[in-house]
């Protein structure tokens, strides 16, 4: 199990696999062709992170002969080693089609220790951190970002058997829902839906486990790593999302960005420029289903 970091988003529930050598690099090639994914449907929402109404200008892309990312080598599904050792996951194969949206031929990947991707960004060991990083204050005063890519929604799960509906204070009276102690689920718990019984619990493996035992009503946590519990074998099936997603900025942050080095604006818009492209044609779209079958939103 990834354990969290510093402007790291919650915890994942898939098991870590083999980290590889701090440092290798990856030439990012085309990416290969993919299975045709679903497309989003009336049942299947996929979150827009960009407002069609704000489309960026197009920067001068002549001054970007290269992009030299930098990521975590294991921290799945978004940065682990793939069969063939070569980095791979969410994070990569979104810088692989930023790359190719900004015709930039030489792009590679380096993968490093999570905690020293900001010390190698600032010592010009590469040009862009795409590693989940959360933009908290103190980080913005070291790096710049690029418009978020992803958020974290919370999320609530119920057994299939929970008959309440809708997941909305006035209907969770006297509830017990599970948290993980000292997490901002807990805090929105606690504030917003009053009535019910919050109980706190170390760490998510034993919330999970409280409402699949049946010994609360309700879990609320991070919506990325439920999603793969509930598509994981160690749910035994027992339980689904209700309600939500909840992102209130506040509680559960701005969003994940890409880091840049400060000032570097001409990267920063490209980047933007990239993202909302992808998006735009549907290729984030894509994505986003490849990797995420059960949608945390």
């Amino acid at each position: 199990m990834t354990m969290p970091r510093p402007w790291r988003i919650g915890l994942l529930g898939c098991a870590a696999t083999a980290a590889l050598v701090a440092g290798a690099a990856l030439v990012l090639a085309p990416a290969p062709a993919a299975a045709q994914a679903p497309r989003a449907g009336a049942d299947l929402i996929v979150p827009g992170f960009w407002d069609p109404r704000r489309r960026p200008e197009r920067p001068d892309l002549t001054r970007i002969n290269v992009i030299r990312f930098l990521t975590e080598s294991d921290y799945p599904p978004f940065d682990f080693p793939g069969p063939d050792g070569n980095p791979a996951g969410f994070n990569v194969d979104l810088a692989r089609m930023i790359c190719e949206e900004l015709r930039v031929g030489n792009c590679t990947i380096q993968t490093r220790r999570f905690d020293t991707l900001i010390g190698a960004l600032a010592e010009n060991r590469g040009d862009a951190v795409i590693a989940s990083l959360a933009p908290t204050p103190a980080l913005r005063e070291r790096v710049d970002f690029s418009d978020p890519y992803y958020r974290s929604p919370a999320r609530f799960v119920a057994r299939r058997d929970f008959a309440a509906g809708e997941v909305v204070p006035e209907r969770v009276e006297g509830r017990r829902i599970a948290v993980v102690s000292g997490t901002a689920h807990e805090a929105y718990a606690k504030t917003f839906f009053t009535e019910a019984e919050t109980k706190p619990y170390p760490n998510p493996e034993a919330a999970r486990e409280a409402l699949r035992r049946g010994e609360v009503d309700l879990l609320f946590g991070d919506g990325i790593q439920l999603a793969f519990w509930l598509n994981g074998t160690d749910s035994g099936n027992c339980c689904e999302f209700r309600g939500g997603p909840f992102t209130e900025s506040r509680y559960f942050g701005e969003g994940i960005g890409i880091a840049v080095r400060r000032g570097n604006e001409t990267l920063r818009l490209a980047l933007n420029w990239a993202l909302f492209g992808l998006w735009e044609k549907g290729r984030f779209t894509d994505l986003w289903l490849r990797y995420f079958p059960i949608n945390p939103f």
